[in-house]
């Protein structure tokens, strides 16, 4: 509208010779050119306006009802929070406390443990040389009282087997002097019987 007046407060100025008819056609279609593109300009203002009314309408409709839901739940998380903010540092402080405490008795356990398991250890290593101990006693006694068993047994049989062979002798010289007969004996050999002992 403004270029509009311009144009035409120009015209007024000029000299009335200066234009000639052809020139003035030229000028009022220019003129008329210059005004529809002026229209044209501000109809789309005039829809971009309306086009921004209805977003900004839309928008409003959108923030009013994340407002109207996320009120609700923003009074009662603050709510939640004033109510149970004083609880939940207790019940952080409480944890903190309880895995000092679990941490101290698990530190003790382990040395308890180790101080048991170095004592185990003693007594299994007093244990195996008590139990050798035993054995090799048991050992020692077995083979003396087989030696003091055995040596006996062997003096006793000798002394049997003597005791026979001295018998077998008188018994066979008093035959020999009866006369039923004669048995000679050699120093190395003499007559087996069923009763002899051998160990």
């Amino acid at each position: 509208m403004i270029a509009t007046q311009l144009i035409m407060s120009g015209m007024w100025l000029q000299d009335t010779d200066s234009i000639s008819s052809g020139n003035s056609k030229l000028l009022m279609i220019f003129i008329g050119l210059v005004a529809l593109a002026l229209l044209v300009q501000a109809g789309a203002l005039v829809v971009m306006a309306i086009g921004a009314a209805k977003a900004r309408k839309r928008a409003l409709a959108i923030v009013e009802e994340v407002r109207a839901k996320a009120i609700p739940a923003v009074e009662s998380t603050q709510e939640f929070v004033k109510n149970y903010a004083p609880k939940l540092m207790v019940l952080a402080e409480n944890m903190v406390e309880t895995s000092n405490i679990v941490r101290k008795q698990a530190q003790e356990f382990d040395t308890t443990l180790s101080d048991v398991n170095v004592k185990a250890r003693a007594q299994a290593a007093k244990a195996d040389e008590v139990v050798s101990t035993a054995i090799n006693g048991t050992a020692e006694i077995l083979a003396a009282v087989q030696h003091g068993i055995r040596v006996p047994v062997r003096e006793l049989t000798g002394w049997i087997n003597g005791l026979k062979a001295g018998l077998d002798v008188l018994v066979g010289r008093s035959k020999h002097f009866g006369g039923y007969g004669q048995t000679t004996y050699s120093r190395t050999t003499r007559p087996t019987r069923d009763n002899d002992i051998d160990l």
